[in-house]
């Protein structure tokens, strides 16, 4: 999980300035894509790519730190790369480390063959830095512009490299290439998971962003880059050309993390707000809520409060379901957060710490009081287990979670940091299960509501939360109906969208049910 965004300046009779100034503008609408800084790059004739990276200053204002200090550098393209945190050995959609004398590159996603291309370029010699995708797949481009183009004097033929690379690669990749002549190159795999969007401004800009709501306040024409696909743009003429990589064609298919957690509320897919999504996820999720209120009246009102920064829509829907149904609640955020950066990528030790630092009890008011937390979606449980204890702590009666979104129950390997079945809350509620009820819960998204409310319930007794109400699949299905081709619910399914995923999946899958006490019938239901 990671954003990119960039900036080419297309009318060369502007000012420079405006190039950095036009990024420095894009990049704190991406920030919830990442926690690891913000790498930018930027070139200038005769002088070359430099690279600097952004920071916040005490005013809240923008700077880049390596190439605004230099007056007489005057970029006419620059890239950002709004970075994740790594996870495990590499990192997940990290700028390189290895700064390239050709290219620089920003990277959205990842490669779940990384280890098969890894081993190939060391093989040839071709790594000096294996720790992320990036770096993997700028020295993959490397490698086939001297091969065919450089060693014979000839220009790089950047269809043709990327078509090669797009066969070759398995995962979820937007990303910008910048190369050391000024072109800028937007590529998108062709598995379509990660969005890559561009807007031909009318302030002169051609720009490029893992999410629209970066085109905030801009005039000009919108349009997602095509899943298979790359937009090449001529340094000199500030031309652009698509080209399709294959011909089959693909259809976009974004990870439905986009819509229920990843992006922006402010973004929007094809006319589709996630703000009003998700929503419109909190009013179906609102009306089960409901109904387990209603069976234990309170004494008084519940609260009902969202996770900070990213749960205000659900929440906000969930409240207003409860009083169409005549249930008396009361709407406060009591639950704030100290800094923006998401605890969902990095080592369990670092990110229980980052839990610990980010959350605290804003509201004195709860003690005594039920509250109603609504989240986006419940993965590991650290994070609501973390919450729960310092609302139990602050005095409240009772904490119940109100998920908006399936249990999860895929590792996703494109990007969002979760590697393995059994760091998933859902397994760990599944261990927990006798043998003759895991059967049922194996079935995953096609699991009855019996069986959903046992796996509600374990997780609940994990947390110490009162209780615990999972979004069903068929209501998520049903709020998503007339975009549901367009939108992988892997994380619910278990069905991976490419075949390296799948693959991963099924040993991940076998090794686990391998370590449970399950017979073969049981087995045999997954």
């Amino acid at each position: 999980m990671s954003g990119v965004a960039g900036a080419f300046l297309c009318a060369s009779s502007e000012p420079w300035s405006r190039v950095v100034d036009q990024l420095k503008k894009m990049i704190p609408t991406l920030a919830l894509r990442g926690q690891a800084g913000v790498a930018v790059s930027a070139f200038m004739q005769e002088r070359g790519i430099r690279h600097g990276r952004a920071f916040q200053s005490d005013d809240n204002s923008l700077r880049i730190d390596g190439i605004e200090q230099e007056p007489r550098f005057r970029p006419h393209v620059a890239i950002a790369q709004i970075r994740s945190g790594s996870c495990g050995t590499r990192g997940d959609g990290d700028v390189q480390s290895t700064p390239s004398r050709h290219f620089a590159i920003s990277l959205d996603g990842a490669l779940v063959n990384a280890h098969e291309l890894r081993s190939e370029l060391l093989a040839q010699g071709r790594l000096i830095d294996t720790n992320t995708d990036a770096e993997l797949l700028l020295r993959w481009i490397e490698r086939s512009c001297e091969r065919k183009y450089w060693r014979r004097g000839l220009p790089a033929d950047y269809e043709a490299i990327f078509r090669e690379l797009d066969d070759r690669i398995d995962g979820a990749i937007s990303a910008l290439l910048l190369d050391m002549n000024g072109d800028l190159v937007a590529y998108r795999n062709r598995s379509g998971l990660r969005p890559l969007e561009t807007m031909r401004a009318s302030n002169g800009f051609l720009l490029f962003a893992s999410e629209n709501c970066a085109f905030a306040g801009l005039k000009g024409e919108t349009q997602q880059l095509l899943p298979g696909s790359i937009r090449r743009v001529d340094a000199k003429s500030g031309r652009s050309v698509d080209h399709i990589l294959n011909s089959r064609g693909c259809k976009a298919k974004l990870c439905a993390y986009e819509t229920l957690y990843l992006g922006s509320p402010n973004t929007s897919v094809e006319g589709h707000s996630h703000r009003q999504t998700r929503h419109n996820i909190g009013l179906a999720l609102g009306r089960i809520v409901a109904e387990r209120v209603q069976a234990d009246p309170l004494l008084m009102p519940p609260i009902v409060s969202s996770m900070p920064k990213t749960g205000g829509p659900y929440a906000d829907g969930l409240f207003d379901s409860l009083a169409e149904q005549g249930v008396l609640a009361e709407r406060s955020d009591v639950v704030a957060a100290q800094f923006l950066e998401r605890t969902l990528l990095g080592r369990p030790k670092a990110r229980q710490s980052r839990i610990a630092q980010k959350y605290l009890v804003s509201d004195s008011a709860v003690a005594k009081r039920t509250i109603i937390v609504v989240d986006e979606a419940l993965i590991r449980g650290d994070t609501s287990q973390a919450v729960t204890m310092m609302l139990l702590a602050a005095g409240a009666e009772a904490v119940h979670w109100a998920i908006g979104s399936p249990p999860i129950v895929a590792p996703h390997y494109y990007g969002m940091g979760i590697d393995t079945l059994d760091e998933l809350a859902f397994w760990q509620a599944l261990k927990r299960l006798p043998p003759e009820l895991r059967a049922q819960s194996l079935r995953f998204h096609r699991m009855d509501p019996p069986a959903l409310k046992i796996i509600e319930s374990n997780i609940a007794t994990a947390i110490q939360a009162a209780t615990i109400t999972y979004l069903p699949f068929r209501a998520l299905v049903s709020i998503l109906a007339n975009r549901l081709e367009g939108i992988d619910l892997s994380p619910f399914t278990l069905e991976m969208p490419t075949p390296a995923g799948r693959q991963r999946a099924d040993r991940n899958l076998k090794a686990l049910l391998a370590a449970l006490p399950v017979n073969p019938r049981l087995r045999s239901a997954s």
